[in-house]
């Protein structure tokens, strides 16, 4: 009996081992890497290094240029976040009373977010270019400005329009999960708060928030680990400029790692975004709990 629980255990092992393996090379040696080089002095051109201990990290956090790129790496992530919420929750609130077409309308406003990134990346490049971009010179042709404006090069507006392209990528994945999780709030709830005499915004409150509210924290937490450690689209529009204006830490980091040659100090950008993105998940996860607990 107990040799066929340890065939068995054997057997359960083997069927997760592929997974665990996939796991083991995709994460956790990317992430055991980059803590090891962290406290070396790990160079792209130089073959030898040694062990500097903690002085990448105190390079890092004495450096200037990291925290300006942390406090745009904050501004850009609350700001996107919040309007993709506000725009995916409206559009789904919209999409719910369709009494018809609603699947042709969910298709149609789910289209950004099924594009790779790097194609909205360079099509929107096109679009808004200084020089030859199709939305300044319409805008100079209709006589709406007098000079072409420089959407991605004007220090006003770079980081403006880096959120609504952001915004029009991401607030479809919001929409399309909320619109989800409002279908499955009961009916006959929002009849019994009618008859109760409830009003609109009432039923809203106390009957819709309190069912959504799951999806909602957990579509936080996703989009602000994605929205903080996004690279390819900035990088990608703006390059971090103008003047560094839109550098976040994902490109912070990529500048110091494959600018300046410098692995082990672009490991410890690498490591002290992961401790911070760790911090803001636990803290996420507790309300999740506390939510979860009075459900």
């Amino acid at each position: 009996m107990k040799s066929r629980h340890i065939k068995a255990q054997i057997t359960s092992f083997c069927f997760i081992l592929p997974a665990l393996t996939v796991l083991a090379l995709l994460l956790l040696y990317p992430v055991v890497t980059s803590v090891f080089y962290s406290f070396t002095s790990k160079h792209l051109i130089k073959a030898d290094y040694e062990f500097v201990f903690f002085k990448n990290y105190i390079a890092v956090l004495t450096d200037p240029d990291f925290w300006t790129s942390f406090l745009t790496n904050i501004k850009w992530t609350v700001t996107s976040l919040f309007f993709q919420i506000v725009v995916g929750f409206l559009a789904a609130l919209a999409v719910d009373r369709i009494r018809k077409g609603k699947s042709f309308f969910r298709t149609i406003l789910i289209i950004p977010w099924a594009f790779p990134s790097i194609v909205i990346a360079l099509s929107w490049k096109w679009i808004l270019n200084g020089v030859s971009g199709f939305l300044p010179n319409i805008l100079v042709k209709m006589g709406i400005v007098d000079t072409v404006p420089q959407f991605l090069s004007s220090a006003n507006l770079a980081f403006p329009v880096l959120v609504m392209i952001n915004v029009w990528f991401g607030a479809p994945l919001i929409m399309v999960n909320v619109l989800s999780a409002l279908q499955t709030v009961p009916r006959d709830q929002y009849e019994a708060a009618q008859v109760d005499g409830a009003s609109p915004l009432q039923s809203f409150i106390h009957i819709t928030l309190p069912h959504i509210r799951i999806v909602m924290g957990l579509l936080i937490v996703l989009r602000t680990i994605w929205i903080f450690n996004s690279f390819d689209m900035i990088y990608l529009i703006t390059g971090g400029g103008p003047a560094g204006l839109t550098q976040t830490v994902p490109i912070y980091a990529y500048n110091v790692g494959w600018g300046l040659k410098m692995l082990g100090r672009s490991s410890a950008v690498t490591v002290l975004l992961l401790i911070f993105l760790l911090m803001v998940c636990m803290l996420y996860f507790r309300i999740l709990n506390k939510w979860e607990k009075e459900a």
